[in-house]
């Protein structure tokens, strides 16, 4: 399905899609805008995040932030 300027859903046939516009001009249609991608990838990957670190072990979580660290520093 073929998307609006923001994201929105918009019918794939041209006369669906002319007479979809005319609705939303004259206020028949309200058009719900898409979410913003950024930020609900940012919001899942948080949730993973947080739900990876209760499953590692305590050691692993240590060599990994010690790795990151090194890795972080070492770009200098």
């Amino acid at each position: 399905m073929p998307k609006g300027p923001q994201g929105q859903k918009r019918p794939a046939d041209t006369v669906q899609s002319a007479i979809m516009g005319a609705r939303i001009a004259v206020g028949e249609v309200q058009e719900i805008a898409a979410p913003n991608v950024k930020t609900v990838r940012a919001a899942a990957g948080k949730k993973g995040g947080a739900a990876r670190a209760v499953k590692l072990e305590s050691g692993r979580r240590t060599e990994i932030a010690k790795k990151a660290a090194k890795t972080r520093w070492a770009k200098d």
